[in-house]
């Protein structure tokens, strides 16, 4: 039995490169920033990022081109797909890639999706970090 199941959630690094195939499908890219923390051996807290390359396909990638922006929180679940190719100089190159096959959006934050009249801005809603050291006690849960 074969399994590729890739889920992040993160922030989006830039705004959402769009384009059209030959045949005309869309197809979007973006880059989603995934942190880690912990404490070290001496207490330290130490953080670290990791950057993902997301594509995304036909209705789903013209969401993420009109909702997603740079710092927005969002949800991708797909399988991983490296592809290969050759420079310039003649040297094979690597790209490993999540194709998304769903995308959950973050809260929406203070600035409105492009081509939407800007309104009353929202402030975004904070998202609690939870350690790997920490203690969760079961009547914090909300369900």
């Amino acid at each position: 039995m074969n399994y590729n199941r890739a889920v992040i959630v993160g922030n989006v690094t830039a705004a959402p490169e769009m384009r059209k195939t030959n045949s005309g499908q869309s197809v979007c890219t973006i880059t989603v920033a995934t942190n880690r923390i912990w404490k070290d051996k001496g207490g330290e807290r130490q953080r670290t990022s990791e950057f993902h390359s997301v594509v995304l396909w036909g209705r789903l990638a013209e969401i993420a081109s009109q909702y997603l922006q740079k710092g927005a929180l969002v949800l991708v679940e797909g399988r991983l797909q490296t592809r290969s190719w050759d420079d310039q100089s003649g040297a094979k190159r690597f790209r490993t890639e999540i194709v998304a096959e769903s995308m959950q959006l973050g809260p929406r934050g203070g600035a409105a999706p492009q081509g939407e009249p800007q309104g009353k801005e929202e402030k975004p809603e904070e998202i609690p970090i939870i350690e790997e050291d920490e203690e969760v006690d079961a009547k914090d849960i909300p369900f």
